[in-house]
């Protein structure tokens, strides 16, 4: 039986890419992730998840990755319907790992408030039998969900920092992180408006455009 691993990251920053990766293993081979000592890539610093994301694709018969983008995430937050936005974006794109893992069972952390909810959304887009399992903290219930956690971690640092080579110190990318919004805020009030790697329907982003727009009409 091939079991698979689905996880997010990325899902509150503010700028990058939302990352989903996926691992798929035979039953047999599960042992393995343990013997790893995999753990939710939020209780692992940043070192060790880089050194074990490759002993993990050892052990995977078959990993994928989805990368959404900003302006993905922008167009559902903006223009989906209800029960069609970023829960329901995360659900397509771990219907895609599970339909390119071409897993028996998949063990998904759920994105929605409601796990079953979540479930069904995935559901929806897989057209051959396969059991999931959606529940809240799964990446620190499961191993192989762990193991996709620090999978798709490795992955979203690695494009921050690209971005970071580039732009320079524009911190974590998310909310809580002062370098992240000091960077937002010197940026709208040096060119105006946001580059294509910035969330622009984020509440965090809207208000220095906010700020922005007011200290204009002022100036008017």
């Amino acid at each position: 039986m091939r079991v698979a691993g689905i996880d997010d990251a990325g899902r509150g920053a503010v700028l990058g890419p939302l990352v989903i990766a996926g691992i798929v293993l035979d039953n047999d081979d599960l042992p393995h992730l343990a013997a790893l000592k995999v753990k939710d890539s939020k209780l692992l610093s940043r070192r060790t998840r880089e050194r074990l994301a490759p002993e993990i694709e050892k052990i995977a018969l078959k990993c994928y990755f989805v990368e959404f983008s900003p302006a993905d995430i922008d167009r559902v937050v903006n223009f989906g319907k209800k029960l069609r936005r970023l829960n329901w974006l995360e659900a397509c794109g771990m219907a895609e790992v599970i339909l390119n893992l071409r897993a028996d069972v998949a063990f998904v952390d759920a994105s929605d408030v409601i796990a079953e909810r979540f479930k069904d959304q995935i559901l929806e887009r897989i057209p051959f039998r396969v059991g999931i399992v959606s529940e809240h903290k799964a990446d620190r219930n499961y191993p192989i969900v762990s193991a996709a956690s620090i999978l798709a971690k490795v992955r979203r640092d690695k494009a921050i920092s690209e971005l970071r080579q580039q732009y320079g110190d524009l911190g974590s990318g998310y909310v809580a992180d002062e370098k992240t919004m000091n960077f937002l805020e010197t940026w709208i009030n040096t060119y105006g408006s946001y580059p294509d790697f910035v969330r622009k329907s984020w509440k965090p982003a809207k208000k220095f455009i906010d700020k922005l727009t007011s200290t204009q009409l002022k100036i008017i």
